[in-house]
């Protein structure tokens, strides 16, 4: 959880930091309005990605299901910039399936925390797999870091991809072309 309070005093100690007046017109507002964003853009420390695979749904077949174009917005953890970009989820149900939006919000649920996406493609992925019991699960992700682009080595347009892969498509590549091939068409 953010501490409202705490983010709105290292505001104005870092906007002095950096030679700014804090208590200049334009700048009045501004520990509040980033301890707010703050709260916002970092609300999923406290949430866990059970409260939406909790609710799933009986089926017998076990085709494979994907929901892909998820955007997702997540920040760096070396440097406190965003990172944003999409991701795709496949998986093979074994007898249940998850609501769609309940894949997007379990995105979101590792996407609102200080992160790599490294570590946000494998934690959808073993969230999911936890929670739903599939055959197997994938995760795609690609995103732009605004640490390369605006700062560093600065190459805007840079995209990183990640996959994460559980189960069966770890176990059998042709499922992993097939969901591939599917989420580029």
């Amino acid at each position: 959880m953010v501490d409202y309070d705490k983010v709105v005093q290292a505001t104005r100690l870092l906007l002095e930091g950096i030679g700014e007046d804090p208590m200049r017109e334009g700048l009045l507002d501004t520990p509040a309005r980033v301890a707010r964003m703050y709260t916002e853009l970092l609300a999923g420390n406290g949430t866990n990605a059970r409260e939406h695979l909790s609710t799933t749904f009986s089926v017998e077949a076990s085709d494979l299901v994907i929901e892909r174009d998820i955007a997702f917005y997540s920040m760096c953890e070396h440097h406190l910039l965003p990172f944003y970009g999409k991701a795709a989820i496949g998986y093979i149900p074994r007898g249940k399936v998850a609501g769609l939006s309940k894949l997007a919000r379990t995105v979101e649920v590792y996407a609102q925390r200080l992160q790599l996406q490294e570590r946000l493609c494998s934690q959808v992925a073993d969230a999911l797999m936890h929670y739903l019991d599939p055959v197997g699960v994938i995760v795609y992700m690609e995103a732009e870091h605004m640490c390369m682009t605006m700062r560093g080595v600065k190459k805007p347009g840079a995209c990183t991809t990640t996959l994460a892969c559980r189960g069966a498509f770890l176990d059998d590549p042709r499922l992993e072309q097939r969901f591939l091939s599917l989420i580029t068409a």
